[in-house]
Formats: C-alpha cells, sequence, structure tokens
C-alpha cells in the first residue's frame, strides 16, 4: 500500500509513528527529495540524531537516499537539534535532523535546514521535498552517475565553545543548577557546554543531573517540559537539594524551560523578556542604534512592553519556528522568542538554541544577590491562562461565535487565528510601576495544523479578569 506522506510531513518539519508512516524507504526518499530540492548534489549536506532506538537507522538510510543523489555526507551522530543547527551556520551547509523532539518514543522525524541554519516549512520547500519523495517511492530513487561519500565529524566541542563564547558565566557568583535532561540529548550536551566534558574552563555552577542517560524509550517522563506533570521531579529536586534554578530540557534539548529556588516555574515570556534586554543592552553597547526584537503573539504583554522600554522596536509574529527564522532574517532581529520556549539568537543564524537561553537566565540571575523569584516577578506581573485545547468539530462556526459575542468589545486582529483585546490595553504602554493594577484584557485561539483542535490563551491585568475571559471564550468554543 502507498504510503500518503502529506499524513506526516507536517508545517515546520517531518513527524510520524516509526515502521507504519516513518520508514526506512520514506526516509531515503525524503533525502533523495531534500538534496534535489536544495541543489546539494555536488556539495555536502550534514546529518544528526537523537538517542531514539530507530535514530541512527534512519540516518543511514538518510546518507544512502543523499549520496544516490550525488551529495557528500558529513555524519555528525548523536547530538541535540541546536548543535545541527550550529553545523549547518558554521559549516554553511544543509542539514537534517532526525528527532521528534518531545513526543513518545513511538514516533521519529526530520528537521530540515537549508546552509545556514535557515529553516523548511511546507511553504518555502518542505512541500516540495515531500512531493519529490512521493515521485521517488513510486519509482525508485535514481542513483546519479557520480554519486556522494559519507563521512563522521563530532561537533560537540566546537558547539560548546561557541556557545562560551556568546555568553561569559566565569564571573557570576557559584549557583546550584538541577537539570532534567528526561533521558534526552541534554544529558550530553548539558555536561560539554555547563560542565567540563568537552574540556572547557570550570564554571561557578554545581550541576544536579536528573535523568542524563540518554535513552530514547523515556523511561522517567516524556521529554515534554510543556506538560507541566513532566516538571514535577525538577521542581521537587530544587526544593530537596536547596537549589537555586531548575532547567528542564525537551527531547532534543532546543527548548529550555526553568523554574525557580521554590520550585515554581518561571515563564518563557518572562525569560524571553529578560534576554530580550540583556542582548538589546549588548548591541547598543556595540554602537547599533536600530534594533528589533522579535516575539510570538501569544507571548504575554510585558515582553514587547520591556522591548519598548530597552529603546528597541518589538515586532509581532506568527508561531511557528520555521516562519520566525525567516523573520529573523528578512529584519535582521537580534533575538525572538515565543511561548512554547523556542528561542531565536542573530548570533546562532537566526536559529533557536534552547541551551543559549539558559546560560542568559544564568548569566542575568548569577550577576545579583536576589532570588530567582523576585527576577521571574518583575517579568511576570499579568495573569495568564496557559494554552487550552478544545477538540471542536467545526471551527469556523466557533471563531464565528467568538466574533458575535465579543463584537463591539474589542479589537479584533487576524495575525494567526483570532486576537481579541479589550480594556485599557495600549500598544505603546510602558512597564507598570509596582502596584499598578491594569484593567486590560486579551485572548488569541488559533486552530492546529494537523487536528480537529482550537488553542485558547488568555491574558489579563487581574487574575479576576482573565478567569472571566478565559470562561467565557471556552464556553463558546465548546458550545455545540
Amino acid at each position: 500500500m502507498a504510503i500518503d506522506l502529506t499524513r506526516f510531513v507536517k508545517t515546520y518539519d517531518v513527524r510520524g509513528l516509526v515502521g507504519t508512516e516513518i520508514t526506512e524507504e520514506v526516509v531515503e526518499a525524503l533525502a533523495a527529495g531534500f538534496v534535489d530540492e536544495v541543489g546539494a548534489a555536488g556539495s555536502t549536506v550534514v546529518v544528526g540524531h537523537d538517542m531514539r532506538d530507530s535514530s541512527p537507522v534512519f540516518a543511514s538510510a538518510f546518507i544512502r537516499g543523499a549520496t544516490a543523489r550525488g551529495a557528500d555526507v558529513i555524519n555528525l551522530g548523536l547530538c541535540s537539534t541546536d548543535e545541527s543547527y550550529y553545523a549547518s551556520g558554521a559549516w554553511g551547509m544543509p542539514a537534517a535532523m532526525f528527532t521528534a523532539s518531545h513526543n513518545p518514543a513511538t514516533y521519529n522525524g526530520i528537521k530540515f535546514s537549508r546552509a545556514g541554519a535557515q529553516g523548511i516549512s511546507l511553504d518555502t520547500g518542505l512541500a516540495a521535498i515531500r512531493d519529490r519523495a512521493t515521485a521517488y517511492l513510486e519509482s525508485g530513487v535514481t542513483v546519479v552517475s557520480e554519486p556522494g561519500t559519507s563521512s563522521t565529524r563530532d561537533v560537540l566541542a566546537d558547539y560548546a565553545g561557541y556557545l562560551r563564547s556568546l555568553v561569559d558565566l566565569s564571573s557570576i557568583r557559584p549557583l546550584r543548577v538541577v537539570v532534567d535532561a528526561g533521558n534526552g540529548m541534554g544529558g550530553m550536551t548539558v555536561p560539554a557546554v555547563l560542565g567540563t566534558a568537552s574540556e572547557l574552563p570550570e564554571l561557578p555552577l554545581e550541576i544536579i543531573p536528573l535523568y542524563f542517560e540518554l535513552d530514547g524509550t523515556f523511561p522517567n517522563h516524556e521529554a515534554n517540559p510543556l506538560e507541566p506533570a513532566n516538571l514535577v521531579d525538577l521542581q521537587r529536586a530544587v526544593v530537596e537539594h536547596r537549589a537555586d534554578i531548575g532547567l528542564a530540557f525537551d527531547g532534543d534539548a532546543d527548548r529550555c524551560f526553568v523554574v525557580d529556588e521554590n520550585g515554581d516555574p518561571v515563564s518563557p515570556s518572562a525569560v524571553a523578556a529578560i534576554v530580550a534586554v540583556r542582548e538589546i543592552s549588548r548591541v547598543r553597547a556595540s554602537g547599533e542604534s536600530s534594533i528589533t526584537v522579535l516575539h510570538n503573539l501569544i507571548t504575554s504583554l510585558i515582553v514587547p512592553e520591556v522591548i519598548r522600554s530597552a529603546g528597541a522596536r518589538p515586532r509581532r509574529t506568527n508561531v511557528g519556528h520555521s516562519l520566525i527564522k525567516d523573520v529573523m532574517r528578512e529584519t535582521g532581529a537580534v533575538f525572538g522568542g515565543e511561548h512554547s520556549a523556542h528561542y531565536y539568537f542573530r548570533d546562532y543564524w537566526g536559529a533557536d538554541n534552547g541551551m543559549l537561553a539558559a546560560m542568559h537566565v544564568l548569566a542575568e540571575f548569577g550577576a545579583h544577590d536576589e532570588p530567582l523569584s523576585a527576577l521571574s516577578a518583575r517579568y511576570s506581573p499579568y495573569l495568564q491562562s496557559g494554552e487550552i485545547n478544545s477538540t471542536v468539530t467545526d471551527v469556523p462556526a466557533a471563531i464565528e461565535r467568538i466574533r458575535t459575542a465579543f463584537a463591539g468589545r474589542g479589537e479584533f486582529d487576524t495575525l494567526d487565528g483570532l486576537t481579541v483585546a479589550g480594556g485599557s490595553l495600549d500598544d505603546e504602554a510602558l512597564p507598570p510601576v509596582a502596584g499598578e493594577v491594569r484593567n486590560f484584557w486579551w485572548f488569541n485561539v488559533r486552530a492546529s495544523n494537523t487536528e480537529p483542535l482550537l488553542r485558547l490563551n488568555v491574558e489579563a491585568g487581574t487574575r479576576a479578569l482573565m478567569e472571566s475571559v478565559r470562561d467565557e471564550a471556552l464556553a463558546l468554543i465548546r458550545a455545540q
């Protein structure tokens, strides 16, 4: 039976079930399509893979398909996704990373990059790769007259050294840090970057490891820190060890979540605001005067507020890493932050890097004596619902119910779904003074790209207002 690649070639990457969707034959065809689409015949591409049991097999299948179409392949072996971005950026080569990120062990997938760690989405080449692969699955991968070769190279030490060059942690106060790698690739990258495994100088950090053993079956919990249940072990360990901070990485270690000394989560919006201020200050000190920082439309209002107060220009974007990478390049933005804990850096070829964001937080927090909870509180003045998913059979009807109910009560915005904003929301507002209550609210509803879901995010100046707007919007979404 023919395999329908449209089922698992998603908007921003390939993600599917091992054996029934992602197979060696499919991977060979996708590799061939990738080489053709990016024009890599006669040049070199990079492949890396995470710790899932199926990943080395699929990386080998990729090498067969890519070399058949004339590309030389550098195999990084085990690596994090942001290591593959480093190789793509530093070496100027297209790259493929085998990972299903935070998905369970039964899944695998591919994140493709053009040279320079430039993302590839359905609109910018992934659909063409899919269609070429479909044709190869029907006819077989045609081997060119001069097939490519393959070689191996370990990039971990170079990657770690480069991150150390971007954020100096050598002079911060001593910190006790609990890190939950979730049996994912953070178990390899954290000792290299924050420790001495890559023979870099020792930092004033005491790392307390949780689940550093690489294990693609995820025996302790899913490597998805976005789910509160997967943070419980980290939160408990931070309190038990009287640590200063806790860090949690997802399976491919490109996202990092933070908890404070009390075990309370620090919102990704607060992390984005902290890093934005640091990056704005750094480039302003180097002489730049026109500075842009990106944030997706679901981050807290505090993010654009602190960007403006730091003297830079915030730019709102859609959700999605490939799209944000494109906008990073178009605008020359120094930094970009998402509500999902993806953080993008101009100095990292516009790509996302959770480890680099964590280093910025450690640097800022470690430069002062206050606890992390105090730093976090300054960047978390508003109340957020978090993302709430609802199964909806008729998405347009649900959106129309919201439009009707909120007509005349707020301003409508159709960038990436529907955003409704009301109260005293002011786009040019500066951060609030201590104790100030701001009577504003906004919410966004977005349809899932792959499921019959509506995703709701709400923020307001007070808890009562947030809960009122949240409950009303949810009732409208779920009305049948």
